[in-house]
């Protein structure tokens, strides 16, 4: 019983780390945005880009290899041929996805430059250099009149 409450315990000091809870976020937040990009490709950008391909939906562009054929059956039910799979190239598909990694990698790369200049500021912003207290003040002066009187005259 010790073993398990301990590894329970070792558990939760494991899940309930800041870069644990902050790498959650970032997966949930991360999937969103995909979401967000790939509708932004497929219902934005690819419409008018297909008016201009002649009115054609980007998505089903493709170099057909193999037409495919649906089964046939006959009047008894029994398939008289095979279903057959088509084979083709959907370039309009891979241009969609590159697409959203472009964007993505866009706004990635724009974030983290944000951060760095953040990062830039608070390096080179000088520390505040707190007013002396009065008993400082005091000791200086102290210290200072002491070194006057150790001088040769």
């Amino acid at each position: 019983m010790k073993r398990t409450s301990k590894f329970i315990n070792e558990f939760k000091e494991f899940a309930m780390r800041g870069n644990i809870i902050d790498l959650a976020v970032g997966v949930i937040i991360g999937a969103a945005f995909g979401k967000v990009t790939t509708s932004l490709i497929n219902d934005v950008i690819m419409p008018p880009l297909g008016k201009l391909l002649g009115d054609r939906d980007f998505k089903d562009q493709k170099v057909l290899l193999q037409k495919g054929i649906e089964e046939i059956k006959g009047p008894a039910g029994n398939v008289i041929h095979e279903k057959v799979p088509e084979i083709a190239i959907r370039y309009g598909l891979f241009i969609n996805t590159i697409l959203d990694f472009i964007i993505v990698a866009f706004v990635i790369f724009l974030v983290v430059k944000a951060v760095n200049k953040m990062k830039r500021k608070q390096e080179a912003a000088p520390d505040v250099i707190p007013e002396p207290t009065k008993e400082e003040l005091l000791l200086t002066e102290i210290r200072d009149l002491l070194k006057e009187q150790q001088k040769p005259v």
